[in-house]
């Protein structure tokens, strides 16, 4: 235990890390989650359709965009808080945070410039929110004995996880008054933030100077950025066809970023001083614990989305709410979700740091297994009750599984690399969400694809719409439906209005195709049938995740042992924990 977290400083000195570091992670990933429910108003605001073909890729990239810069840059950036200093990195994150979002809140412009002003400084926010996120584990890691840092890091992890889910709600509360106040909030936050990062926080790691891997860093960058651009790609429509999937430039994108990974790996194993310590696989409780965050992390990427296009596109209409309304009520009927995370994972944390790692993280994840498995038999047209107490089991799944799984992963460490390990872990788990939203929207759009068109195309010529304009209709992408029902919009009222349609048809018609019942009862069969498939997906990733924790070992020593004796005589790459 260092000296320094013995004394009365170091223990005032750690709850000053532990809250500066926990404000950081749930500002970061809570503006990863606020633009999904305030996207209506953002598109409103900046006076551009959301559902027109050419406009999809604004609404994916606003999406996709932050993710995939958290996923490539994070390891990269752990790396340089080893060598430079992980405060310093993770101060200036919180300044570039600050930054982009007064940047963000006052876009000039209107329509497509104004969607993509929005995705250029989004990209610049999350690369300040990479920099914190990057460092704070190893900074909670360095400011904690190992006796307190399953509750440390627990509590770290459960902020960021909550922070997502509470996104949802404040995007729809700040929409409301303003689009430009999803924005606004983060700029006090982040100026405190930093002033107060800045002011109290210490440099208590070690550092470890040297070079760093520039091929290392660009082919892993590429490669991944590469992968995450084509399934992001993959998601859209191209040539007939109701994704991407057979676009040449897609496959070839795709396979390009497999090939540039490809060569990473064999970098890595090259150069003296490798981004990507693939000597610390040799760890048992740092390779299980991280093939168990990123099955996780899939699993439940991808989760909120198909919640939410529940939610809004279906149950919520079904049960007399407007479309308007039904994005706001969306965050606050997860709440129990997020209820949850904030619950199971402190005091699982706690537990860990008593009992153990495995157990929790074992016993977790068959729990949040078993959640989806109810899903999958739970009505489209369900009582909240069981909804609610479904998602409060999925919540404490994770959170019985994320607090230990940290704690266990940065504790087996050598405390020189715990920058680059609390990098290699982010990475992991904000490349399987973004992966996972591209996974689940792919499979649910193949899903909807085999009876969509002709149950959403009959349904229309039975209210007496043209044949002619039912089957367009019925042929148009469905993942514009479920864009419609992430955006709270009632597809068949705003596609029949835009066409003129609409006014010609008899008063009742009308009154069916635009009132709260006809599209939900259309898309609640073929939408069911996608979920099943997505959430049999993640039950099977769940118990990937529960056999990898059951072989993560026992307790790992190696980050209180001297750094000659964590690594071998002669390579000096990490030898495997315990």
């Amino acid at each position: 235990m260092p000296a320094a977290a013995r004394t009365p400083e170091g223990d005032r000195y750690k709850w000053v890390a532990l809250s500066n570091t926990t404000m950081a992670v749930f500002m970061a990933q809570l503006d990863a989650s606020i633009v999904i429910i305030a996207l209506p108003a953002i598109f409103r605001g900046i006076n551009l359709d959301p559902l027109a073909a050419a406009n999809i890729v604004y609404l994916l990239w606003m999406i996709m965009g932050y993710r995939l810069v958290q996923a490539v840059l994070v390891v990269t950036l752990g790396r340089i808080g080893d060598m430079y200093g992980r405060v310093r990195i993770y101060n200036a994150g919180f300044a570039v945070f600050a930054f982009a979002s007064v940047l963000l809140s006052i876009d000039p412009f209107t329509g497509g410039r104004a969607a993509v002003w929005l995705i250029a400084w989004r990209v610049l926010q999350a690369f300040g929110g990479s920099m914190l996120t990057a460092n704070s584990a190893a900074i909670l890691t360095d400011a904690f004995p190992r006796g307190q840092r399953g509750l440390a890091l627990g509590t770290n992890q459960i902020a960021a996880i909550a922070g997502q889910f509470v996104g949802l709600v404040a995007g729809g509360l700040l929409a409301a008054v303003d689009w430009r106040a999803v924005f606004w909030i983060n700029v006090p936050v982040g100026v405190l933030g930093t002033i107060w990062a800045y002011r109290h926080l210490q440099e208590r790691g070690e550092r470890h100077r040297g070079r760093l891997d520039w091929w290392g860093n660009v082919t892993f960058a590429v490669g991944l950025g590469a992968i995450l651009v084509a399934v992001t790609a993959g998601i859209q429509p191209h040539g007939g066809h109701t994704m991407g999937w057979t676009n040449p430039l897609v496959l070839g994108t795709f396979a390009g970023g497999a090939l540039l990974l490809a060569a990473f790996l064999v970098i890595e194993t090259r150069v003296a001083e490798p981004m990507f310590r693939l000597g610390l696989f040799r760890i048992q409780a740092f390779a299980a614990g991280n093939v168990a965050g990123l099955a996780v992390a899939i699993a439940r990427g991808g989760l909120q989305f198909m919640l939410i296009i529940w939610l809004q596109g279906i149950w919520l209409p079904l049960h007399g709410y407007d479309y308007s309304e039904t994005p706001l009520w969306a965050g606050i009927y997860l709440l129990p979700l997020t209820a949850a995370f904030l619950l199971a994972g402190p005091v699982s944390g706690m537990l860990s740091d008593r009992f153990g790692a495995r157990g929790f993280a074992t016993a977790g994840m068959l729990v949040f297994g078993a959640s989806f498995i109810g899903l999958v038999l739970l009505p489209v047209d369900f009582p909240y009750w069981a909804f609610a107490l479904l998602i409060t089991v999925n919540g404490i799944g994770v959170g019985m599984f994320s607090s230990p799984n940290s704690s266990s992963i940065m504790s087996s460490v050598p405390p020189a690399e715990r920058g680059v390990a609390s990098g290699m872990r982010s990475t992991f788990q904000n490349s399987g969400i973004a992966l996972s939203i591209g996974v689940f929207f792919s499979l649910m759009v193949a899903g909807l694809a085999t009876s969509l068109p002709s149950t959403l195309t009959g349904g229309l010529e039975q209210q007496g719409v043209p044949a002619s304009v039912a089957q367009q209709i019925g042929s148009l992408p469905p993942v514009s439906s479920l864009f419609a029902a992430v955006l709270g919009v009632n597809p068949v009222q705003h596609l029949l209005g835009a066409s003129g349609v609409l006014a010609s048809l008899p008063a009742a018609s009308q009154q069916v195709l635009t009132g709260r019942q006809f599209f939900p009862y259309l898309i609640s069969a073929p939408f069911h049938q996608g979920l099943v498939v997505v959430f049999t997906f993640s039950a099977a990733l769940s118990l990937l995740a529960a056999v990898a924790s059951l072989l993560r070992g026992g307790r790992s020593e190696t980050a209180d042992l001297p750094r000659a004796a964590a690594y071998g005589r002669d390579d000096k790459r990490p030898v495997s924990g315990s």
